[in-house]
């Protein structure tokens, strides 16, 4: 009898910078994909997500398959005074309370995490999202969705509601977008898996 060995069908592994740029084509295509964004979105995106792998902290993981076709991607960073997006919710929460504004201390910065449609509904962004927040220090973590009307939520709504995210601000506006988001967030670590 002989033995054969196969490759898993899918494998989470983790990127460094170096191999994030180098599938950044790839990881961008799952971006516009999974948010239906114009693919010349891409384009745009493309200098943003190699300067955020240069922020303090920052860590990616992603879904590959046994063809080598990376099926979701996720990545983030500390966050903190300075950055762009620290900034626009610093702005959204002013006035909130101190409650509100302590959120913005020691997190981490979920800033994207994408799967393929035709890969969705099978736990591979949980396991994104597990995956990239065990590696953090953080006391927190944050994250911005777009806001979908309540009735269905979005398999990215369900995700982050099953797993104890709650409304830090809802409705808010960042600047140069007239789409209403919300800002997410719970305190690490995750729970374990159901």
């Amino acid at each position: 009898m002989e033995c054969v060995t196969t490759a898993p069908a899918r494998q989470l592994v983790q990127f460094g910078s170096g191999a994030l740029a180098d599938r950044l084509t790839d990881a961008l295509e799952v971006y516009v994909s999974a948010m239906g964004y114009p693919p010349g979105t891409a384009r745009h995106r493309r200098a943003l997500w190699l300067d955020h792998v240069r922020r303090p902290g920052w860590r990616a993981v992603g879904w590959i398959d046994a063809a080598d076709t990376l099926l979701g991607i996720s990545y983030g960073y500390s966050g903190g005074p300075g950055q762009w997006w620290f900034e626009e919710v610093r702005r959204g929460l002013r006035g909130a309370g101190p409650d509100a504004q302590a959120w913005l201390v020691d997190y981490f910065e979920l800033t994207e995490l994408h799967v393929r449609p035709d890969a969705q509904g099978a736990g591979l962004g949980e396991g994104l999202l597990r995956a990239l927040l065990a590696g953090t220090d953080r006391r927190r973590v944050l994250l911005s969705t777009p806001e979908h009307a309540p009735s269905p939520p979005g398999r990215a709504w369900q995700l982050y509601r099953r797993l104890g995210f709650q409304d830090v601000l809802r409705d808010h506006r960042f600047t140069g977008d007239s789409r209403p988001f919300a800002v997410l967030g719970r305190e690490l670590p995750l729970p374990p898996p159901a």
